[in-house]
C-alpha cells in the first residue's frame, strides 16, 4: 500500500476488518473465448432427427 498505491493517491486508507490474504483470479475474464451458438435451423434440425429416433426406438419397444 505505502509504496504502490499511496504515492498516487495519499488519502486512501483500507479498512482493515474486511482485509483477507491471497487474491481471487477470475480466469474467465482472461482466457474465455467466445463461440457464438449454432445457428437455430441447424440445431432445430438436429432435435427433430433425434426426435425420429426416439420414435422408432418406442415404436420398437411397443410394437
Amino acid at each position: 500500500m505505502a509504496s504502490e498505491v499511496l504515492p498516487h493517491v495519499p488519502d486512501a486508507w483500507i479498512d482493515e476488518s474486511k482485509t483477507k490474504v491471497g487474491y481471487e483470479i477470475n480466469f474467465n475474464r482472461y482466457f474465455y473465448k467466445y463461440t457464438p451458438a449454432r445457428p437455430l435451423e441447424e440445431i432445430e434440425a438436429d432435435l427433430k432427427s433425434i426426435e425420429r429416433e426416439i420414435g422408432e426406438l418406442l415404436s420398437e419397444v411397443t410394437g
